[in-house]
């Protein structure tokens, strides 16, 4: 059976977890080629342009040399956030550690929110999508086993044809989860990778303008 005399005999049901299967599909290999392409640059650029940082005179030097590779911000929101707001209001109250904590915390967060988008919808798609193709089958062999009871006659060959064919959609469910799961996994631990390097240079950067020392 083709996919349109699959579509064309197929009930309500059946359609909507075929396009709900789809829809996962698609969503997941967008977001999977979107965050490879930005964790891909962010992961070169991130050394570069710590690297470009340290290597500069001045603090404003470094800042300029910075935007320079860092494409798309990742380590600049950090530098920014260490220019503290004026005097008057809470967020300028208190020793400026604590407001470099504050602010170079928030910056870090900020970012790393920006890098694991997409993270859930691969961990929803991995989760669910199995159990939407189990679902269609079940229902298609439901349907299957109904028809042929208002025959009245059932044999091997006429169950097996309908059940095959209901089987392809836990196929088409683990055909969809499975680039989800990995995806979500090999992704997220790039994620944590980048996080891990943003944090270091945050400390550092923290101890740079408070003058402290390890």
């Amino acid at each position: 059976m083709n996919l349109l005399t699959f579509w064309a005999e197929g009930d309500w049901v059946t359609r909507f977890v075929a396009v709900a299967l789809l829809a996962m599909s698609v969503s997941t290999w967008v977001v999977i080629f979107w965050k490879l392409n930005l964790l891909r640059r962010v992961k070169s650029d991130v050394p570069q342009s710590t690297a470009a940082f340290w290597q500069s005179a001045q603090f404003e030097e470094a800042h300029a040399r910075v935007a320079q590779f860092d494409r798309d911000q990742s380590v600049t929101p950090l530098l920014e956030a260490t220019l503290l707001p004026l005097g008057g209001t809470l967020a300028a109250a208190g020793e400026r550690e604590h407001q470099l904590t504050r602010v170079l915390r928030d910056s870090l967060q900020a970012t790393v929110n920006r890098l694991q988008w997409g993270q859930l919808l691969l961990a929803t798609v991995g989760a669910i999508s199995p159990f939407v193709g189990l679902l269609g089958t079940v229902w298609g062999i439901f349907n299957a086993l109904s028809g042929m009871a208002e025959v009245g006659q059932i044999t091997l060959d006429r169950v097996a044809g309908p059940v095959g064919e209901a089987l392809v959609m836990t196929a088409a469910g683990l055909a969809v989860a499975i680039p989800a799961v990995l995806a979500y996994n090999v992704l997220g631990r790039t994620v944590a990778q980048i996080e891990i390097e943003l944090e270091g240079f945050a400390q550092d950067l923290m101890n740079l303008l408070t003058g402290r020392h390890n």
